[in-house]
């Protein structure tokens, strides 16, 4: 059967045919560039009316078919522009119900990880989606694509085109960026800002953009945006790596195609051992060969929709869509036999100090950020860190003993700390819940922000919990910085234990509110914003 798949979601029409098997037959697409400013909703849509029927008729040409031998219309359902989206589900039901047959709507965020899948022979990997609209780390688990990270605020590619346009070097600013950042002579510090797996992009826009307002030179502000940005986005993904222990990254969405992002995550995973995918560049960017392939996918498990549940959902989230095409692979990394783990940015070893057992955390160099960038940040997160330690033991939470420090090395020697993961401990008992909300709101009324609460992180010792990892913690007082340190801990537990993850945190406010504030007004606040929520 063939599928004729149409993808709108924002500024490029796109439309592909695609066999049962996986056989791509035709892909077109059509861009709408403006001549000034961004993308106006209303003209992507009108854009889409346009080109819809000739890309249509063009697919069909190239793919050698007549139009009635379509057996299944695929359209992108969201996440994207409202007017957009309408026009490209009024296409489709209109081809539906002219040829009389059926009609799936798909998401658009997953129609970029199957095409990826397909492409490329990747499994069940860690995909990092970077394009215009989004910016998510995703992976497989208990029946759906998780988002284990994503940006608080603007997404990658449009904090690129932002500083294209105010910079006057047009639409997309991709390309251009790319281009001048390999003229640079040097880089300009720029705010990094990842807040356990997620990130943040508006204020590495803001400084960047006074920096050119100062004199700063446009190669170099190029350069500083691309490193730093990337570097954040590689930093992430190699967390949720580190977290779900899967053995393959894929890079998708249209700002794969950026040839330093790339490099960046091949040396990466090589650096943890594991398998890198990226889909040939014409498949990276918004095409209909994705939706049409994914259209097959959801056809085959869930059947076809109904005309009248053909509507657009504008704030498509990844993780509402059941994928019961796919299942989650062994995984599991195989690690130099030295290692007893390996972190997102450090190497744990296991050591002896003065006769006791301990272990030896070493911030390596990473291969993918440029020096000045990777030694600041090794030396910085070490000295912090420790601060942070020895803070949260007289605020009254449990932490490792600091034994030995060297900030310029980033190494640091702990007592060992062996007992269960919080995410493991789950599994048997949600009690353990409020007595961590408890120890969450001492850190925070110390003022410490922990900054990776994550199921890793929080270790059962006996009738002990004990706080580790402090890596990306800081201190500071303010509940916005609270409330996200707690939905980076509400986000790692919907990852993977979606079924209690609700009572759990729920157990943990009651906790959390317990010994401080109520928190729930500003988290509520926080996930309005648009990105934690459909």
């Amino acid at each position: 059967m063939l599928c004729l798949g149409i993808e709108g979601t924002a500024e490029k029409t796109g439309v592909g045919i695609v066999r049962d098997d996986g056989e791509i037959l035709a892909i077109k697409g059509k861009p709408l560039i403006p001549e000034k400013g961004g993308i106006h909703p209303r003209e992507a849509a009108e854009h889409h009316a346009r080109w819809i029927p000739v890309l249509v008729r063009e697919a069909c040409h190239d793919a050698g078919v007549e139009i009635d031998e379509i057996g299944l219309i695929s359209f992108s359902r969201g996440p994207g522009l409202g007017p957009a989206l309408r026009t490209v589900a009024t296409a489709a039901r209109t081809l539906a119900l002219s040829l009389r047959i059926p009609i799936v709507g798909v998401n658009h965020c997953i129609g970029h990880i199957e095409i990826g899948r397909l492409t490329t022979g990747a499994r069940d990997p860690v995909s990092l989606y970077v394009s215009g609209g989004n910016t998510q780390v995703i992976a497989f688990n208990q029946g759906r694509y998780r988002v284990f990270g994503e940006t608080l605020d603007i997404a990658v590619g449009n904090m690129v085109d932002q500083f294209a346009r105010e910079s006057g070097l047009g639409h997309p600013g991709g390309p251009v960026i790319e281009r001048l950042a390999r003229e640079s002579s040097g880089y300009i510090e720029l705010p990094y800002s990842v807040k356990g797996m997620d990130l943040s992009f508006s204020g590495l826009l803001t400084a960047a953009l006074r920096k050119l307002e100062a004199g700063a030179g446009l190669e170099d502000l190029a350069y500083s945006l691309q490193e730093t940005a990337f570097s954040m986005l590689v930093e992430v993904t190699e967390r949720a790596l580190a977290y779900t222990e899967k053995n393959e990254v894929l890079l998708c969405g249209g700002v794969a195609v950026n040839g330093r992002l790339r490099e960046m995550m091949e040396t990466m995973c090589s650096e943890h051992y594991v398998d890198f995918h990226m889909p040939p560049p014409e498949y990276c960017g918004d095409n209909g060969a994705m939706i049409a392939w994914l259209g097959h996918l959801v056809y085959r498990h869930s059947g076809p929709d109904s005309i009248r549940d053909t509507g657009v959902i504008q704030r498509y989230r990844t993780d509402e869509v059941d994928v019961p095409w796919m299942s989650e692979s062994p995984g599991g990394i195989d690690l130099p036999h030295e290692l007893m783990a390996k972190g997102a940015e450090a190497n744990i070893y296991r050591g002896g100090w003065l006769d006791r057992k301990c272990v030896v955390k070493e911030r390596i160099s990473k291969g993918y950020r440029i020096p000045e960038i990777d030694q600041d940040l090794r030396s910085l997160r070490t000295r912090r860190e420790a601060r942070l330690i020895n803070q949260a033991k007289n605020a009254g939470v449990r932490t490792p003993l600091l034994l030995d420090l060297d900030p310029e090395k980033g190494l640091m020697v702990m007592e060992a700390v062996d007992g269960l993961e919080f995410k493991e401990a789950l599994e048997e008992d949600l009690g353990i819940c409020e007595r961590i909300g408890e120890d969450i709101s001492k850190l925070h009324r110390a003022g410490i922000i922990h900054g990776d609460l994550t199921g890793s992180n929080i270790i059962l010792r006996g009738d002990e919990v004990v706080f580790i990892d402090f890596g990306l913690g800081r201190f500071s007082d303010e509940i916005e910085d609270m409330g996200v340190d707690l939905l980076v801990l509400k986000k790692s537990l919907e990852s993977t234990h979606y079924r209690v993850a609700d009572e759990c945190f729920r157990r943990v406010l009651d906790g959390y509110m317990r010994e401080g504030i109520d928190i729930r007004e500003k988290i509520d606040e926080i996930e309005s914003r648009g990105r934690y929520t459909s």
